[in-house]
């Protein structure tokens, strides 16, 4: 195996390095990339000495002498978790994105990432890209995707339910295309009236604009509300929009705290729920749901190059990515 090119994060921005590593052995399989989704989380990390991008599609180039599910030219993607242990509780029980011993994108495998030319990952979380998504379209979903769904497939969010999503944007496009396609009620909150009409062709039944509002009349309240704004919620508005017994969940990473009102939630019973992507199962169910209702990001291209990444990234930390920015080598 030939060394690969990197672009890797840093003090001094953005620089393209090579990585070298040996064939791929056992359960590893080499994938040449031919497209990565650029997320929020990779902003997080531009100022380490690491390997950015986790959402990654490409090609299978060579694989190990262990590799039983994957052949020389499938097309496949990874996301945030690499590799987990499978012998603890939250493997056994079919929750191994949780798993204690996992490595996970931005604290395990600094050498390599999806802004590159190749990887080698562990087969068990790589996945195929069914046949009706495009690689450019597969990107996305390999994080931002698998991050709305699993909220949906977890937590028993049903046809019958009345879902609010706060946010239009890299999360919250998708959350309103896939709550959409199985049949919710989506009611969605974005700080002006901008996206009213993107946000009503991608599925929404409802939308309200939310900047400086101190209450929102929205009938009856809701089953469930997700969270995916970058910017600081109104815990207090939010928290009152939803039924007694409901469930809330913030999908922003960040590292403060989260200021919410504990009175509403504890005498109403109000659910705040964690989530972090998506459990192998959960993954395969989204790609295969993605392609038969063709839910699709929208998505904005950069070439796969060190201007390429630096573009997209600048663009993305502006607040004008719409919705999901997408290298293509």
């Amino acid at each position: 195996m030939p060394d690969f090119t990197v672009y890797k994060g840093g003090p001094s921005g953005i620089v393209e390095a090579i990585t070298h590593a040996d064939p791929p052995k056992g359960n590893q399989v080499l994938i040449k990339i031919t497209h990565s989704g650029i997320c929020g989380t990779d902003e997080h990390y531009k100022g380490a000495d690491m390997v950015l991008g986790h959402e990654g599609v490409g090609i299978v180039q060579q694989i190990g002498e262990q590799v039983k599910d994957f052949k020389v030219g499938d097309l496949v993607g990874w996301g945030y978790t690499h590799k987990t242990c499978g012998a603890c509780e939250e493997c056994y029980v079919g929750h191994d994105q949780y798993c204690e011993n996992r490595e996970l994108y931005g604290m395990h495998n600094f050498h390599q990432g999806s802004f590159g030319s190749h990887a080698i990952w562990d087969a068990s979380f790589v996945f195929h890209v069914p046949e009706g998504i495009a690689p450019e379209f597969a990107a996305p979903l390999m994080c931002g995707g698998a991050t709305v769904f699993n909220i949906i497939e977890t937590y028993n969010i049903r046809p019958t339910d009345r879902v609010g999503v706060v946010g239009v944007g890299g999360l919250g496009h998708l959350a309103i295309q896939f709550l959409a396609k199985m049949g919710s009620t989506v009611v969605v909150f974005s700080g002006t009236d901008a996206k009213r009409a993107e946000a009503l062709r991608l599925g929404a039944s409802e939308f309200y604009a939310t900047a400086d509002a101190k209450e929102l009349n929205i009938g009856k309240p809701l089953d469930h509300l997700i969270v995916t704004t970058n910017f600081k919620a109104n815990w207090a508005l939010l928290t009152s929009l939803v039924r007694p017994c409901g469930s809330i969940y913030p999908l922003t990473v960040e590292f403060g705290n989260i200021d919410i009102p504990a009175f509403p939630v504890v005498t109403r019973g109000v659910t705040i729920q964690g989530s972090c992507v998506a459990a192998r199962s959960v993954h395969n169910r989204m790609l295969a749901f993605a392609a038969k209702h063709q839910v699709k990001p929208i998505i904005e291209t950069f070439p796969m190059t060190k201007d390429g990444v630096v573009a997209g990234m600048q663009k993305l930390r502006d607040g004008k990515m719409r919705y999901r920015g997408v290298l293509v080598a």
